[in-house]
């Protein structure tokens, strides 16, 4: 269905002298119309139930190659100035999103209907699905992929990532919960129905240490469904001595009974940890 399209791209991304012609900025503007309207994703789910996603390496390159056939120009806003090229995101009433002054998301961010954006930030290539909540002073990066009645609370910090192409970006999937000043970065991967208590850091190589069996379980740069995950720490020796390192553990999981837009402190209580 798009393979005239990735057939284009492909070439301009191996010769940059095709970004002069008329017809790849065409094709170019395309695939980022058809990520702003969510008809395309720079990620996408192969199977829910498995948690299992591939990444569209050819629609990161669109996003890459629309930077450098952008014209720079100012962009003004009553008594506020800007000079940068990339377009921001218009219509939110026929989109049927809620954004708050100031909410900014930039052209080429898919924003589903009855998703609300307070004031916060949401970059190019990102997916927002329906019902999600992106509160105040949270960001969402480039390319990530945040899903269904997500919760992403107050200054949480959603990395993103565009280079290098093979990079999968992060993704938070339906019915999570990120507790204020979280941040989830380097292609984390949050699967459906997780709390994440406020200050948890979860990057490609944190350890997120499952501390509810006999034994500890570590997963790196993976949060299992339904975990219910708080930052902790654990001691690692180094050559000047031995020292705390920040980790995040799992401290049991989100009861089936639970409701998936109950509070953060709600989902906390029954571990005896507070938000």
């Amino acid at each position: 269905m798009y393979e005239e399209l990735k057939s284009i791209i492909e070439q301009a991304w191996e010769e940059r002298g095709l970004l002069r012609e008329e017809a790849t900025q065409e094709a170019i503007r395309e695939v980022i119309s058809r990520v702003d309207t969510g008809r395309l994703r720079t990620a996408e789910p192969v199977d829910l139930a498995k948690s299992e996603w591939q990444v569209n390496e050819w629609v990161k390159k669109a996003i890459l190659l629309y930077f450098p056939i952008q014209p720079m120009r100012k962009m003004e806003a009553g008594e506020l100035e800007w000079f940068d090229k990339m377009e921001l995101k218009h219509g939110y009433e026929e989109l049927g999103v809620r954004a708050v002054p100031h909410a900014v998301a930039r052209y080429g961010a898919y924003i589903a209907p009855g998703a609300i954006l307070m004031p916060s930030y949401v970059n190019i290539g990102a997916y927002v699905d329906t019902g999600t909540m992106v509160d105040t002073w949270a960001t969402v990066g480039s390319c990530a992929q945040i899903g269904r009645h997500v919760h992403l609370s107050g200054g949480v910090g959603i990395g993103g990532v565009l280079e290098p192409v093979q990079a999968a970006p992060v993704i938070v999937e339906d019915n999570c919960f990120i507790g204020s000043r979280s941040i989830v970065v380097e292609g984390a991967h949050v699967c459906r129905e997780a709390v994440l208590g406020s200050n948890t850091v979860i990057t490609g190589s944190t350890h997120i240490i499952d501390v509810t069996g006999p034994e500890p379980v570590t997963y790196k740069g993976y949060v299992p469904p339904r975990s219910v995950v708080v930052p902790g720490s654990y001691r690692k020796q180094f050559p000047a001595g031995e020292y705390n390192v920040t980790c995040a553990l799992i401290i049991g999981q989100r009861k089936e009974s639970t409701d998936k837009k109950t509070s953060l402190n709600d989902a906390l209580r029954d571990f005896g940890v507070s938000a």
